[in-house]
């Protein structure tokens, strides 16, 4: 199938596919043309990564341990209890990432706990501009 289809059959853009590729995670055929030509195993392969994304797995790490993947249609699994200790380093990572998050949310909630009430606070004293959302 031709990257559109693909792409719908998939749920991913077709910038992402092509993403994909130049990080060596998919491998579609090309036609003499230059189309890709993507099978039902590439539809597998792109499950697999987006699994694996969702897991907080960057794109190094996955192209190393998705050749060890199986995916049984619903579950995608480890090959061979080898890469167990790369998936718990991972997971230690992303402990410790959450680990960080919650220290700062602590210390935020600290400092909207030491915030003085409006009615206590002495008029015209806060001249602080209002914090933006964007991006």
């Amino acid at each position: 199938m031709r990257m559109g289809e693909f792409s719908r059959r998939t749920g991913v853009s077709q910038r992402l596919l092509r993403y994909y590729e130049e990080q060596g995670l998919l491998a579609p055929a090309r036609r003499p043309s230059g189309y890709r030509e993507y099978t039902e195993e590439d539809v597998t392969t792109v499950r697999g990564i987006r699994v694996l994304l969702a897991a907080g797995l960057n794109t190094a790490t996955i192209a190393e341990l998705l050749p060890c993947m199986v995916d049984d249609g619903g579950t995608l699994a480890p090959a061979c209890s080898g890469m167990l200790p790369d998936l718990a380093r991972e997971r230690d990572r992303i402990d410790e990432a959450v680990a960080g998050l919650l220290a700062a949310r602590a210390r935020l909630d600290e400092i909207i706990d030491a915030t003085v009430p409006e009615a206590l606070a002495e008029p015209g004293t806060c001249h602080a501009a209002p914090v933006s959302s964007a991006p």
